[in-house]
């Protein structure tokens, strides 16, 4: 099976698997991630649209891996006033915040309108003011959405872009122990706009 999303070590092999969730962990992140739908219903509702009613139950474990975390001095350059301050997640005990756009989306001034660039990061900025690369993906796909779901876990949703239509994925992310673990689910979307979850979330950014 050929992976489309790193960890943040790029020189790892994009083939590289690790099947390690046991049956117990496994429940605990189904219900993790069926937490994590219920907060962010307007991603399960809108994917809703092309591949029917879904749960955690319709998601399988694609692969573990450990996170490089490639730290280095960086403090948020997402600032209020910026269009895409809204749509930061903070830390729910303070450290910083996570970061799922700014990569994505060029929204700086200057520019004539906002674009979007063919790769994706999940990004931490810590309170420390070093930054984490947590997760890449290059132009096979797309991160939308995330939340926390406690201090230590972090839950990213979004897609990959196969030859039989776009699946959607789920992330969920250890940022105290830099390992994640990739959830594919189990049909496709023949037909799917790839930035359309994007142009309904990001109010603030005219992505048209």
């Amino acid at each position: 099976m050929i992976i489309g999303c790193e960890s943040s070590d790029s020189t790892k092999s994009e083939t590289q698997v690790v099947l390690d969730v046991d049956a117990e962990k496994l429940v605990l992140m189904r219900n993790q991630i069926n937490i994590g739908l219920d907060q962010r219903s307007a991603w399960q509702g809108h994917w809703a649209k092309s591949i029917g009613n879904f749960d955690a139950m319709a998601f399988e474990v694609a692969l573990t891996d450990s996170i490089d975390p490639m730290e280095m001095p960086e403090k948020n350059p997402i600032l209020s006033g910026d269009p895409l301050f809204p749509y930061q997640l903070p830390h729910p005990e303070g450290n910083g915040t996570i970061d799922i756009y700014s990569y994505k989306v060029e929204a700086q001034e200057g520019l004539d309108r906002p674009f979007l660039n063919p790769d994706s990061e999940v990004i931490w900025y810590r309170e420390d003011g070093m930054k984490e690369r947590l997760l890449f993906m290059g132009p096979s796909g797309m991160f939308e959405d995330g939340l926390w779901l406690n201090a230590s876990e972090f839950m990213v949703m979004g897609y990959f872009q196969e030859e039989e239509g776009f699946r959607p994925m789920i992330w969920i992310i250890d940022v105290v122990n830099h390992r994640f673990t990739q959830f594919r689910m189990n049909q496709v979307a023949k037909d799917y706009v790839p930035e359309s979850y994007l142009d309904n979330k990001l109010v603030f950014v005219d992505l048209s």
